[in-house]
């Protein structure tokens, strides 16, 4: 009879260990996974931006091909034009922008 309380604990142990509570997760750690996350984002449009002018060099490659073999080529399919993201900016940057204090005046020397 031991031996089939031996799985029975084993098993009751792993499913505390398994409902036990995580802490929460630090603010440091939500704009670290923000920040890959806007960074993943910016990565995917630089991508599709490629992927849009390189399909376009092959449709004007196509084109000038066909009317150099002396064919019609069929009209193009109209389609938006590529937008290109432009550089990264991390999310919070962006958003407010950081005024130069201005100086402070010295205080004015007294006379004697």
């Amino acid at each position: 009879m031991r031996k089939a309380q031996i799985p029975v604990l084993v098993a009751a142990l792993l499913a505390a260990a398994a409902f036990a509570k995580l802490p929460p997760v630090s603010d440091d750690a939500k704009a670290k996974a923000a920040e890959a996350a806007a960074k993943t984002a910016w990565g995917d449009k630089v991508a599709s931006f490629q992927l849009c002018k390189a399909q376009d060099k092959a449709a004007a490659n196509y084109v000038a091909t066909v009317k150099h073999a002396g064919k019609e080529a069929k009209p193009a399919t109209a389609t938006p034009a590529c937008a290109d993201p432009g550089p990264y900016a991390a999310p919070g940057a962006a958003s407010a922008p950081v005024a130069a204090a201005p100086a402070a005046k010295p205080p004015a020397a007294k006379k004697s």
